[in-house]
C-alpha cells in the first residue's frame, strides 16, 4: 500500500514538473476564445495571451483597436467600420449605426417613430420589431441582427489574422439592462457571423474587471460608461467573486455625437458670419464633422485646436438654392475658401456645459435607488472615449470628493475585460479568478432628457 501511494505521489510531481516546464519553455498554446464588445458606436475584440496572463486588443491593419459600429451597402459592396463611416454624408440612407439601439427590442409603431426619426436611414415597423430599409439596385430590409453580424464578422477576420487560425467560439458583453430577449439577438447576430457565444457578460462587470476588481478587496464599485451615443450608470455590489448589478440609470441621448453637434453648430455660425452662406455639400458637411471630432479629441489633451478645412461655398450672391452637383462637390456659383476657426478647451466647456452637467442626474438616480451615500462608493471606473474629456472627469471628481479610477483605457475597459472572461472560458494559463454575476431583475433604467 505505501509502495501505491509513493508511486502515486510521483506521477502527480511528475505531471506538475512536467506542466510547469512547459509553461516555461514550450510556446505558449493560441488563444481559443475571443472576447467581443460590441458597442454602439464602436466594436472591438480582444484575446488572453495563455501563458503571459496578458490581454490583447487586436487592431486592423492601420493599428486601430476600436472598428466603428457603422455598415454602409453600396453598389456591389458592403461596407464595415471605418470604410462605412466615410459613407455617412455622401449614402446617409444605404449607412446604418446605432444598430444596436434596436436589437432584440420590441417596439409600439409610436415608440418606433420617436426612436427612429433621428437618423436619415429609414426604420420600418415589423410586428414589434425594427428593420432597416435599404435601396441599392433593388430595395430590401435587413434586421440589427444582420448588421451586427456584418461587424461581427469583421472583427472575427481580424482576431484570425492575428491568431493565425480559424476562430469559432467567443464571449460577448452587452449592457446591463438588456433583457433576455435582447442578449438572445445579440447571440444571434454571433451565430450568424459563424461564432459559438460561450458566455454572455455585462458590460459593467467586464469593465470592473478589466480593472482587476474582481481579484481586489472593494465592495461598491460605480460605473459610468460614456460612449458616442449613450450613458449607462451602474452600481454593482462585489462579494468575494461575484458581481451584483445593484441599480442601473442611463441617458441614451446623451454621448459624445452630442457634444460634437454643439461645435459643429458653433463652426457654421462661424462660417455664416465670415462668409454670408451656410455649408451646404455633403462633402463639405463630412469634412466639418470629421474636423470637429479631431478637434475634440486634441482639447482632452491641449487647450488649443486649430480647425482648418477647405469649403465650396454657395456664392451668397445667387437666388434661391445652393448650387451644387448630385455628387455634393463643387459645382458653378461655388465659391472656394479655406475655413479656419481656433477652439479653446474654454469654449468647448461652455458649448456643452449644461451636457456636462446631465452626467450627474444618472449618478444620482443610481446611488438613490441603491440607498447609497456618495462618499460609500469604493471605486468610480470610467469607461467610454468621452470620460477622456476634462471637464466631465472634473465633475465626476467634484461630486464624489475623489479621483475615479483612469488607469485603463476607457475606449478599451470592456473589451479587456470581456477577453479576460474569454481566456477563463478557454482555460488558459495563468488561471484567473473568474468574475460571477448575480442576476438582478428588479432593476430600473431611467432615461433623463
Amino acid at each position: 500500500m505505501a509502495g501505491a501511494m509513493a508511486v502515486l505521489g510521483s506521477s502527480i510531481l511528475a505531471l506538475l514538473l512536467a506542466g510547469y516546464l512547459a509553461q516555461q519553455y514550450l510556446p505558449p498554446p493560441k488563444p481559443k476564445v475571443i472576447g467581443v464588445d460590441l458597442g454602439t458606436t464602436y466594436c472591438s475584440v480582444g484575446v488572453f495571451q495563455p501563458g503571459t496572463g496578458k490581454v490583447e486588443v487586436i487592431a486592423d491593419q492601420v493599428g486601430r483597436k476600436s472598428l466603428p459600429s457603422v455598415v454602409s451597402f453600396t453598389d456591389g459592396a458592403i461596407l464595415v467600420g471605418y470604410d462605412a463611416q466615410e459613407m455617412g454624408d455622401t449614402n446617409p440612407l444605404n449607412t446604418v449605426y446605432d444598430a444596436k439601439r434596436f436589437i432584440g427590442k420590441s417596439f409600439t409603431p409610436e415608440e418606433l417613430r420617436d426612436e427612429s426619426s433621428r437618423y436619415q436611414f429609414k426604420v420600418l415597423y415589423n410586428n414589434g420589431n425594427a428593420e432597416f430599409s435599404i435601396s441599392v439596385n433593388e430595395s430590401f430590409h435587413v434586421t440589427p441582427e444582420y448588421i451586427g453580424s456584418r461587424l461581427l464578422l469583421e472583427l472575427k477576420k481580424m482576431a484570425e489574422d492575428y491568431v493565425g487560425m480559424p476562430v469559432s467560439k467567443a464571449v460577448i458583453s452587452v449592457p446591463a439592462d438588456f433583457d433576455e430577449r435582447q442578449r438572445n439577438h445579440t447571440v444571434k447576430a454571433a451565430q450568424l457571423a459563424g461564432l459559438d457565444i460561450l458566455r454572455v457578460i455585462n458590460e459593467p462587470t467586464a469593465a470592473a474587471m478589466a480593472y482587476g476588481l474582481h481579484k481586489v478587496d472593494v465592495f461598491n464599485v460605480l460605473v459610468v460608461d460614456l460612449g458616442g451615443g449613450t450613458l449607462d450608470v451602474s452600481l454593482l455590489n462585489k462579494q468575494g467573486g461575484m458581481f451584483l448589478t445593484r441599480a442601473m440609470a442611463g441617458n441614451n441621448q446623451l454621448g459624445g455625437q452630442d457634444f460634437n453637434q454643439r461645435l459643429l453648430k458653433y463652426l457654421f455660425n462661424r462660417v455664416y458670419q465670415r462668409f454670408g452662406t451656410l455649408p451646404s455639400n455633403k462633402r463639405d458637411v463630412h469634412h466639418l464633422r470629421q474636423a470637429v471630432e479631431a478637434a475634440k479629441l486634441n482639447l482632452t489633451l491641449t487647450d488649443l485646436a486649430l480647425i482648418r478645412v477647405p469649403l465650396s461655398l454657395p456664392d451668397p450672391r445667387q437666388p434661391g438654392e445652393a448650387a451644387r452637383d448630385s455628387r455634393g462637390g463643387e459645382a458653378e456659383g461655388s465659391n472656394q475658401v479655406v475655413f479656419e476657426e481656433t477652439v479653446t478647451r474654454d469654449l468647448f466647456e461652455e458649448l456643452n456645459r449644461d451636457l456636462f452637467e446631465k452626467i450627474l442626474d444618472p449618478v444620482k438616480e443610481v446611488l438613490s435607488h441603491g440607498h447609497l451615500d456618495r462618499y460609500e462608493v469604493d471605486e468610480i471606473v470610467l469607461v467610454g472615449g468621452s470620460t477622456r474629456i476634462p471637464r466631465i472627469r472634473q465633475v465626476i471628481r467634484e461630486f464624489f470628493g475623489k479621483e475615479p479610477n483612469t488607469s485603463v483605457d476607457p475606449d478599451l475597459a470592456v473589451v479587456i475585460g470581456v477577453a479576460i472572461q474569454a481566456g477563463i472560458m478557454g482555460g488558459s494559463w495563468p488561471l484567473q479568478v473568474s468574475a460571477l454575476e448575480i442576476p438582478n431583475r428588479h432593476l430600473r433604467k431611467t432615461n433623463f432628457n
